[in-house]
């Protein structure tokens, strides 16, 4: 299940976050996470300084992810999409896209006849 966040709504939903995960690719088209606490200043993720792999691969491939796990089992992770240049020793993410997502299970209320609050589908 997924539901759409726009890019100025982001700030009101990172208050339900603590760290993300920083997704880049490198040259060898292997995935690289890294647990990362960023800040949203001015629509901009800032991440501070990079480890070496993570900014030689976002150099490379711009084209970013950061992903918030949820705070609570079943709740939702926040993944934003986005793309990345280093400024100097800090590493900077703008978004371009944002969505809440969750597995949609048979224990989840969301797939169940009776949907809770939460379950709004998305318009194709």
């Amino acid at each position: 299940m997924s539901i759409k966040v726009e890019l100025d709504a982001l700030d009101a939903a990172l208050g339900d976050f603590g760290y993300a995960y920083l997704l880049t690719t490198g040259t060898d088209a292997k995935p690289h996470a890294v647990a990362v606490t960023p800040a949203l200043v001015d629509g901009v993720f800032r991440i501070g300084e990079p480890g070496r792999r993570t900014g030689a691969n976002a150099q490379v491939h711009p084209i970013v992810s950061l992903v918030y796990p949820p705070a609570t089992p079943g709740g939702y992770s926040l993944i934003v999409d986005g793309e990345a240049e280093l400024a100097g020793s800090e590493l900077r993410v703008r978004p371009t896209s944002g969505v809440l997502h969750r597995p949609a299970t048979a224990e989840h209320p969301a797939t169940n006849p009776g949907c809770e609050a939460d379950c709004r589908p998305l318009a194709n």
